[in-house]
């Protein structure tokens, strides 16, 4: 659920038709009949300017008695938004700056370059080929007609009906053409859907020639899409109009006003005349076949219908169908939620600036990828690529964590790990021990002088624990998983307690002292705000301290191998990943002194072309594998890192050290 009130932005220029506020109404209705608090922005325009739906076409009493109805943009940036939605087709640059500067933005069907901007994309409309992949594309979260008929192939009695349909505004002119190149006295009867927006004069000239041409016309459509099942025959441009006909199963022929919607209507798969006056006569030659009148004196020819081509087109109606999953409600078996139902469900976890350094904005750094709930980021200033998310990552941190989940990844559970682990922690501590001693001598303390003590953030069930106290270290633990600490309390006999680092402070009576070591395996990546969590570490680290940790590396051979299967692989509760040669530059802001850097987890069954080959050659040929475990080690193509680092000591803090000696 939203933290805050939601604002949706519409398109209202000339030219974009109706659909985008059609559409942007039913979403704010729909948020509202689930209790959220949603309002949809239409500008005080001048009236001749105001280029709406007649639903929303309404005296200024009405529109101060709609509560859900904003026009004042200075009220709009006085308020504190959980969202902002844009439902604008092409957005400028300098609006999607305004937008972005108030709140996360969601675009829908946003077609425009700015796409880049937008924390997450919903297409609810397929996009053009070489678009910017959205995070959803789900023409099923339209709102999709009850009403619709038993098939495609339904049987008709008398004319075949007809619906013309070109939007709210018809741009392209379409409409006249297409109509009287369809009518066929006898044969059809054809209804003209005329949007609000036509010039005047241009209007009751193209009613007049209509309807003497015998087509009846329709000057608005309420609730057009539960209308439809009660014609034979959509046609239309590329729109709603086209998806919500697949979803009441009325075949649906397309006629476009230009090359952009005619490369939509191609590449997504409908039946399409092509554009313009062309285009409509060439769906008068798929439509009906010319038949030879023998009773007539001359065997003049006659238009009949052709049924074939419109079971045809049925069953290309009916592919596209399933494949964009327009499942009306009450489909067996389906489920189709709303666009609303899906908005209410986020949980927007978008940082105000980069999490790590905090000097850019979401929207200036560009998008790595983008998944079902997911946005990647790498920041233009430090390199880290952080995470945003739509809902909460479904991961929490008890015992599952360490055995189902870890289990999975490394073949066993955490304790049947535990004397590798404490072994491997040895090896950590070897280094941190070469390191802090030399801090301390450097600084004129004496290494000698009093039993280090060493803080493990996320320590689990304990093994770098045992591994500290058995190397000399006076150890303390800390984990959010209970059942984790209480082990190592009961267990191991080893000091820890329970909590979220860093909002949960560390007792006093522990961290009073500060730390001489304070270590984090796989762990910083778990942080929303490592930048917050860096300096907290600071803060309780010893002048001179020691600060270790391990991570994922952005640039092992995964990430190389394919950046974007690295990260739709990579955990949802990884907020960060790194890079090994620009984690010194990152520390330094913070304090921190990088003094050694170890590539760790190579993987050479994962290089691309040879891996399957090597993942044999591990336990057959060791040889051949132990050539590739070097190259990946020369060229640094682990997929994990260690870095052990130096809080460097102010002059004020280094004078300390030294008269404490």
């Amino acid at each position: 659920m939203m933290q805050g009130p939601l604002l949706v932005v519409s398109t209202f220029e000339k030219g974009r038709g109706g659909g985008h506020l059609v559409r942007s109404l039913v979403l704010v209705r729909s948020l509202r009949s689930l209790k959220e608090e949603a309002y949809l922005y239409i500008p005080e325009l001048e009236p001749q300017d105001v280029l709406v739906h007649s639903s929303l076409v309404m005296t200024q009493e009405a529109r101060i008695a709609a509560s859900w109805l904003i026009g004042d943009t200075e009220s709009i940036r006085k308020r504190r938004w959980a969202c902002i939605i844009l439902d604008r087709f092409r957005t400028a640059p300098e609006e999607c700056a305004q937008w972005g500067a108030l709140a996360p933005l969601i675009g829908i069907d946003e077609g425009g370059p700015q796409r880049d901007r937008f924390d997450f994309l919903l297409d609810l409309l397929p996009g053009p080929p070489g678009r910017v992949p959205p995070n959803i594309l789900a023409p099923s979260l339209l709102p999709l007609p009850k009403n619709r008929r038993p098939s495609f192939a339904a049987p008709r009695r008398g004319p075949l009906k007809i619906l013309v349909s070109f939007g709210a505004e018809d741009p392209g002119g379409l409409t006249l053409p297409t109509c009287l190149a369809l009518q066929v006295p006898g044969q059809t009867e054809i209804t003209a859907l005329f949007g609000g927006f036509h010039r005047a004069d241009i209007k009751e000239r193209h009613r007049a020639v209509l309807t003497a041409a015998g087509i009846q016309v329709v000057e608005g459509m309420a609730e057009l899409r539960e209308q439809l099942a009660y014609y034979d025959l959509v046609i239309t441009h590329f729109g709603l109009t086209a998806f919500e006909s697949l979803a009441a199963r009325v075949p649906v022929l397309l006629l476009s006003p230009g090359t952009y919607h005619e490369k939509l209507a191609v590449h997504t798969g409908f039946m399409s005349g092509g554009m313009g006056e062309k285009g409509a006569r060439r769906l008068r030659r798929i439509l009906y076949t010319a038949v030879l009148d023998r009773q007539h004196p001359k065997n003049r020819k006659f238009l009949q219908i052709n049924d074939e081509a419109l079971n045809a087109l049925g069953d290309r109606c009916e592919r596209l169908r399933v494949r964009y999953g327009l499942h009306p409600p009450g489909d067996a078996g389906t489920s189709s939620p709303g666009l609303g139902e899906l908005v209410k469900s986020y949980t927007l976890r978008v940082p105000a600036a980069c999490p790590v350094c905090g000097g850019t904005l979401p929207a200036q750094d560009p998008v790595c990828a983008r998944f079902l709930d997911r946005t990647y980021r790498r920041c233009r200033r430090c390199g880290v690529v952080y995470l945003l998310r739509s809902t909460l990552p479904p991961i929490e941190y008890e015992g599952d964590y360490f055995f189902s989940f870890y289990k999975q990844q490394y073949g066993k559970t955490y304790l049947e790990d535990f004397p590798n682990l404490v072994q491997y922690g040895k090896k950590r501590l070897r280094y941190g021990k070469q390191i802090l001693y030399r801090s301390r001598r450097s600084g004129g303390a004496d290494p000698s002088k009093t039993q280090a003590r060493l803080l493990d953030i996320g320590c689990a069930y304990g093994p770098f624990l045992v591994a500290a106290r058995e190397e000399g270290f006076l150890p303390f633990g800390m984990d959010p998983a209970e059942d984790a600490v209480r082990y190592v309390r009961e267990e191991l006999h080893l000091p820890a307690f329970r909590g979220f680092f860093p909002e949960t402070p560390v007792p006093e009576e522990v961290g009073a002292a500060g730390f001489d070591l304070i270590s984090l395996w796989y762990v910083l990546e778990h942080f929303e705000r490592p930048g917050a969590v860096l300096t907290e570490l600071y803060r309780l680290l010893k002048p001179g301290g020691v600060l270790a940790f391990s991570t994922p590396s952005a640039t092992g051979i995964s990430g190389r191998k394919s950046f974007q299967r690295f990260l739709e692989q990579s955990p949802p509760d990884h907020w960060t990943l790194w890079q090994p040669a620009r984690t010194g530059s990152m520390l330094k802001r913070f304090g921190f002194h990088v003094k050694k850097v170890v590539i760790s987890g190579h993987h050479p069954e994962r290089f691309p072309l040879v891996g399957r080959f090597l993942g044999e050659a591990r336990k057959k040929n060791r040889r051949v594998y132990g050539l590739f475990l070097w190259i990946s080690r020369m060229f640094h193509l682990g997929d994990t890192f260690e870095v052990y680092a130096v809080k460097k000591p102010t002059v004020k803090e280094r004078t300390v050290m030294k008269l404490g000696n």
